[in-house]
C-alpha cells in the first residue's frame, strides 16, 4: 500500500467520469483494465472481451443490482458509485458483507452454487458493466491473461474476508479498513490519504462486526492522536504509518511498510 506524507488541506481529487470506451479501448474504470494493460490497449486478442461488455441501467441509492437467490448468469463491474453486498437474517437484521468501488467486480461469489448468495445494493447513484459469466469463462479458458485476472479477482474476494476473521481488536479492524479504502482509491489514480466514505457509519460498523458506538470511539481516538481527520464523510489519513502499526497482520505484507 502506498505510503504518503500527511495531507491536511488538500481536497480529494474529483471522481473521474467513467469513459465509454470504444472498439479499441476499454472504459477508464473497467475492472479488466489490468488485464488489458498487461498486453496493451487495442490488442486483437482482447477484442472478444470488449464485445462481452454490456452497459446496464444505472442504479440509484438503495436500488438492487441483484438479489439473493437469483440465478447466477453474470458478474458486474462497478463503473461509478459504490455498492454494498449484504444478507438479511430471518430476524430481519442485515449483515454487510462488503463494499465495492469503481473498477471492482461484484457477483463472483455466485459461481457456486450458481445463484447469488447475497443482495447487491447501490449506496449512491452507480453505473455498471455486465459481463455474461459463461462467455467470460469460455474466453478465460482461451486467454491466459483473462484467466489470470479472474483468479486475481477471486483471490481478492477471499482476502477481504480476512478483515473479519479471527480475534482482532476494534482498533485493528478500523485501521485496516481505512488503509484498505485508501489503497483501493490509489488504484484508481486518486489520493490514498484523502477520500470520502461512500458508506454510512452504521454500514461500516456492521461490516466490521462492531457496534456503531465502538467505531465512533475508535475514530475519535484516532482523531485525538492526530492520525486521522474526519469532516462529515471526508477523511484525511494524517499518519498512515501509525495506522499500519495498529492494523498489523490484517494488512497484506506489501502494505506493512
Amino acid at each position: 500500500m502506498p505510503s504518503s506524507l500527511s495531507i491536511v488541506c488538500q481536497e480529494p481529487r474529483p471522481e473521474p467520469e467513467p469513459s465509454e470506451g470504444d472498439g479499441e479501448r476499454f472504459c477508464g474504470s473497467c475492472a479488466f483494465s489490468n488485464a488489458c494493460l498487461a498486453t496493451g490497449y487495442g490488442k486483437r486478442e482482447l477484442s472478444a472481451l470488449h464485445c462481452l461488455v454490456e452497459h446496464i441501467q444505472p442504479r440509484g441509492d438503495g436500488e438492487y443490482v441483484f438479489r439473493r437467490g437469483e440465478p447466477f448468469r453474470a458478474i458486474y463491474a462497478v463503473r461509478s458509485g459504490c455498492v454494498k453486498t449484504s444478507l438479511f437474517g430471518r430476524d430481519g437484521r442485515e449483515q454487510v458483507l462488503g463494499f465495492y468501488l469503481p473498477g471492482e467486480v461484484i457477483g463472483l461469489n455466485g459461481i457456486y452454487p450458481e445463484s447469488y448468495p447475497c443482495d447487491a445494493i447501490a449506496l449512491e447513484s452507480s453505473a455498471f458493466c455486465r459481463f455474461s459469466f459463461p462467455a467470460v469463462s469460455q474466453l478465460a479458458s482461451e486467454l491466459p491473461t483473462v484467466q489470470h485476472h479472474l483468479f486475481s479477482l477471486l483471490s481478492r474476494e477471499l482476502g477481504m474476508a480476512s478483515l473479519l476473521a479471527g480475534d482482532h481488536t476494534a482498533d485493528e479492524r478500523v485501521a485496516a479498513f481505512l488503509l484498505d479504502l485508501g489503497a483501493r482509491q490509489a488504484k484508481r489514480g486518486l489520493s490514498d490519504t484523502v477520500f470520502r466514505f461512500p458508506m454510512s457509519r452504521s454500514d461500516m460498523a456492521n461490516y466490521l462486526r462492531l457496534a456503531s458506538e465502538t467505531v465512533s470511539r475508535v475514530l475519535s481516538r484516532f482523531r485525538e492522536k492526530h492520525w486521522v481527520e474526519i469532516t462529515g464523510r471526508r477523511v484525511t489519513l494524517r499518519a498512515p504509518d501509525a495506522l499500519r502499526d495498529v492494523a498489523g497482520p490484517l494488512l497484506p505484507t506489501a502494505a506493512q511498510r
